[in-house]
């Protein structure tokens, strides 16, 4: 079993202390910060994701998303006490994985925080045999792209460009099944690993937005991901 190291950045002390006793019950390494400096300060290599609180005095949670992200694709959850839709988007534009709203119940953040290391684990390749990389091809192409569905490396006219592993995920599952449309509802389900919610809509189109960006898409004429108005996306084979 794999003993999984978190850092929580959270201000409220209350909020910290129930769940690292939560945590603690599941035998994961607990990191904490009561402010995004000190989180900045005590985040290594060695973190498999962060809990971050969107208001905290001195840096935001958004900028120290923002930070992280110049420098690793650990999973982050936001824990947020602000409602709009608007402001949920902006932390995922930030480079958050998911987000949770206060006041929220300790079994959603159980298992939000269970399907992110589980997803991450195997972005990592922690989770890939010596046995499946002997039987499964390297690489996946499509016109300019490659994936490296080993090392999880994608790369762009032989670029490799920097994916989140939620970006992966889902490239690799649309290049897997090109011409296959993949409703909102598909991609939550097939690449969160949770139950799909009319809120979790937003989550997918920013996702994609961001990946289209770091693939080089034009949004008006988009090469790979198209929209299929009214269904969802596919993924257009490109010889």
């Amino acid at each position: 079993m794999n003993k999984y190291s978190i850092l929580i950045i959270e201000d409220n002390e209350e909020i910290r202390e129930g769940i690292r006793i939560l945590f603690r019950g599941e035998s994961y390494d607990i990191i904490e910060a009561d402010n995004g400096d000190r989180g900045l300060e005590l985040f290594s290599e060695n973190i498999d994701l962060v809990i971050l609180d969107i208001m905290m005095p001195g840096i935001s949670g958004l900028k120290t998303c923002e930070e992280l992200r110049k420098i690793s694709n650990v999973p982050i959850l936001f824990l947020t006490a602000k409602t709009q839709e608007s402001d949920k988007l902006i932390g995922l534009m930030a480079g958050a994985d998911d987000y949770l709203t206060k006041p929220f119940s300790y079994s959603e953040l159980l298992g939000r925080t269970k399907a992110l290391l589980r997803r991450y684990n195997v972005y990592k390749g922690k989770e890939i045999s010596d046995k499946t990389i002997r039987d499964i091809t390297r690489y996946i192409t499509c016109g300019e792209l490659k994936v490296n569905i080993v090392y999880n490396e994608v790369f762009l006219a032989d670029k490799k460009i920097e994916l989140s592993e939620i970006e992966y995920s889902i490239l690799l599952l649309m290049m897997k099944n090109p011409g296959k449309i993949f409703s909102t509802k598909n991609l939550y389900e097939s690449v969160w690993d949770e139950p799909y919610f009319y809120v979790s809509n937003n989550t997918v189109i920013v996702h994609i937005k961001k990946l289209r960006m770091k693939i080089g898409e034009d949004s008006k004429n988009p090469k790979y991901i198209h929209t299929v108005w009214g269904k969802g996306y596919r993924f257009n084979a490109i010889d």
